[in-house]
C-alpha cells in the first residue's frame, strides 16, 4: 500500500498511522521525522531547515519536496509508505504525484478522518497531563479517580497551553485553509476515502480496512 494520511489534530491520524506500520510493514513518512533527519545529518536541505523548526515555523514547500526527493531517490526508498502531514498543500500534492510517476509508482488511496471541529475541540481541551508520569487523562473521556489529581502520584495535573480552546480554534482554522483544497484535489482524482473518526482505535482501524479492501 502507498497512503496518504490526512486529519485534523486530535482526529486519531497517529494512532491509525501506527498500527499501519505495524500491521502491514509500511514504511512511516512524516514531515517532521524528515526534516529532524535532516538536520541531524547536516545535509543542504536538513541546514535550509534548521531555523524553520527551531522557529516553530512551516517549511516552504519547495524544501519539504527536495527533503521528500531525497528520501525517494536515496537508497533506502520506499516502496510500501503511509505519509502523515505530507502533502500538506496541493501544490505539494501535484508534485508528489509527478515524483512517484517518475519513479514508476502512483498513491493507492488518501485516508481522511473525518471529524468535526467541536469533537476535535472537545477531546483536546480535555486533556490533562501529570508532568511527573507523563499519563495523559481526560476529563470526560479518561477521568482521574480523584478531579484534577494524578492517579499515580496524587500531584495536580497541567491543563497545557497547546490544548486550550483558543489554540486549537486557530490550528483548525490554519488546517482547514490548506487541507480543504488537498482534500477537494483528492476527491476529484478518485482517490479519498472518508473514514468516520469516531470510536475505538480498534474500531477506526477496522472502518481504514474495510476502505482498503476491495469489495467482492
Amino acid at each position: 500500500m502507498r497512503l496518504v494520511l490526512v486529519g485534523p489534530p486530535g482526529s486519531g491520524k497517529g494512532t491509525q498511522a501506527e498500527r499501519l506500520v505495524t500491521k502491514h510493514g509500511l514504511r512511516y513518512i512524516g514531515t517532521g521525522n524528515i526534516l529532524r533527519d535532516a538536520i541531524k545529518r547536516q545535509t543542504p536541505p536538513g541546514l535550509r531547515a534548521e531555523p524553520y523548526l527551531k522557529q516553530g515555523h512551516l517549511a516552504p514547500d519547495d524544501l519539504v519536496n527536495e527533503l521528500v526527493r531525497e528520501l525517494f531517490t536515496g537508497a533506502e526508498c520506499p516502496n510500501k509508505f503511509v505519509a502523515d502531514g505530507y502533502p500538506r498543500t496541493v501544490a505539494q500534492a501535484v508534485w508528489f504525484d509527478k515524483l512517484l510517476a517518475g519513479l514508476g509508482c502512483r498513491l493507492d488511496a488518501v485516508i481522511q478522518f473525518d471529524v468535526s471541529d467541536e469533537e476535535v475541540v472537545r477531546r483536546i481541551s480535555g486533556r490533562r497531563l501529570s508532568q511527573t508520569t507523563k499519563r495523559v487523562y481526560h476529563v470526560q473521556d479518561r477521568p482521574p479517580r480523584v478531579l484534577g489529581v494524578c492517579d499515580e502520584d496524587g500531584l495536580p495535573l497541567v491543563h497545557r497551553p497547546d490544548d486550550r480552546e483558543d489554540v486549537i480554534r486557530e490550528r483548525l482554522r490554519v488546517f482547514h485553509e490548506t487541507t480543504d483544497a488537498l482534500v477537494a484535489h483528492y476527491r476529484a482524482r478518485g482517490l479519498l476515502k472518508v473514514v468516520p473518526a469516531v470510536g475505538s482505535p480498534d474500531e477506526i482501524y477496522d472502518k481504514t480496512m474495510a476502505q482498503l479492501t476491495p469489495r467482492t
